[in-house]
């Protein structure tokens, strides 16, 4: 048997992170991958950086760790209010300012997406690990898609689970050929009303793959006051707290 902890959208909240990490540590995980996204919105992002740095863990490019490692411009989206599209242009903006051009290279040195071959066995695993998609690392994939969306990715990877993240919303389905789609959710970011911190362990053995979501506390009033006294908006501190109303 061989478990992996996967995770992902940490989005700069290193208080979130490190629960997250002992969590993994103390079920004696060894096996460790993040889908990406380190920064924006909480003041931790060189910190977050800097953690992944110190642990060696392979991590996939988000599409915030590109935007700031190569200056990308920040354009509106449809979906959110004018308050939020004002909070994310100064988010986004207190990141490309605070980042170390150091920690800057090493997010634009990310690959854009990894596959992972286990054997156990007779039997090898293909694990195919995006930030968002094959294609993309800006496409919002949500449990309600057609399941053809998640089994044409498994055929184009020819993968037997693919994990996601960048929705912040985690979900789990396995279609009937048995193979996966997972999305993680989100580390410090989470859309779920519950707010807690997600990640994802799969189980492998020599007949099959069990992923299971992991939801954690961690001291969220601390990390929210800590975003209230930065340069980064409160609006994202009120995100946190669920006071927001939430466009998906």
């Amino acid at each position: 048997m061989i478990q992996i902890a996967v995770f992902g959208d940490v989005h700069g909240n290193l208080p979130a992170l490190e629960v997250v990490l002992k969590d993994i540590e103390q079920r004696g995980i060894h096996q460790k991958f993040c889908l990406g996204d380190l920064v924006d919105f909480a003041p931790w992002g060189n910190e977050v950086i800097e953690r992944i740095k110190s642990l060696n863990i392979p991590c996939i490019l988000g599409n915030h760790d590109e935007r700031i490692a190569f200056d990308l411009p920040v354009f509106p989206l449809a979906k959110h209010s004018e308050e939020e599209t004002k909070a994310r242009f100064i988010a986004i903006d207190h990141s490309k300012k605070h980042i170390t051009e150091e920690n800057k290279k090493f997010l634009s040195e990310f690959p854009f997406h990894l596959k992972l071959n286990y054997k156990i066995g007779n039997k090898h695993w293909n694990i195919q690990l995006v930030h968002s998609s094959l294609e993309s690392n800006d496409t919002y994939l949500y449990e309600s898609e057609n399941d053809e969306v998640f089994t044409n990715m498994l055929e184009d990877s020819k993968a037997d689970i693919i994990l996601m993240g960048h929705t912040h919303l985690s979900f789990t389905k396995q279609f009937e050929n048995k193979k996966w789609a997972v999305n993680c959710g989100s580390v410090g970011r989470s859309k779920e009303a519950n707010r807690l911190a997600s990640y994802a362990i799969l189980t492998l053995d020599d007949e099959k793959i069990v992923p299971e979501i992991i939801q954690l506390k961690y001291p969220l009033e601390e990390t929210a006051l800590q975003i209230d006294e930065s340069g980064i908006p409160d609006y994202y501190a009120s995100f946190l707290r669920n006071e927001n109303v939430l466009i998906l």
